[in-house]
């Protein structure tokens, strides 16, 4: 086994350590949070229903198109985090439950979850 995939089963150990916990109810949706080496993605989801109430990407098109002026990942990811908070508010969503998806709470995913916790969100 090479070392990508052994770091992929470590995630993959992560995430289902954290889903056995984490379930988004009604009253405190699930804020679930996946990157890849160019994008990342953050949603808002009713576990009990299965549906996706919010949702931002950095692949969306005026989403893009504002990200060509940072200049790292790490202000992207503010970036992303700042609008999923103005979108949730606009949804009347207040209180989530932060879903890492495995990944570590480090750099993208930790902007991400500041981000998102200044404009208002409650995690």
């Amino acid at each position: 086994m090479n070392l990508a995939q052994s770091k992929k089963i470590r995630q993959q150990r992560r995430k289902q350590h954290i889903r056995k916990i984490i379930f988004g109810t009604p009253e405190r949706l699930r804020l679930s949070v996946n990157k890849s080496l160019k994008h990342i993605t953050a949603q808002i989801i009713d576990d009990t229903k299965g549906v996706t109430l919010v949702s931002v990407s950095s692949v969306e098109k005026d989403v893009r198109e504002a990200l060509t002026s940072l200049a790292t990942k790490v202000a992207q990811s503010q970036y992303i985090g700042d609008l999923l908070a103005k979108r949730a508010k606009e949804a009347n969503i207040s209180s989530v439950a932060f879903d890492r998806n495995g990944h570590l709470y480090h750099g993208r995913i930790k902007a991400l979850a500041e981000a998102a916790r200044e404009g208002g969100l409650q995690f």
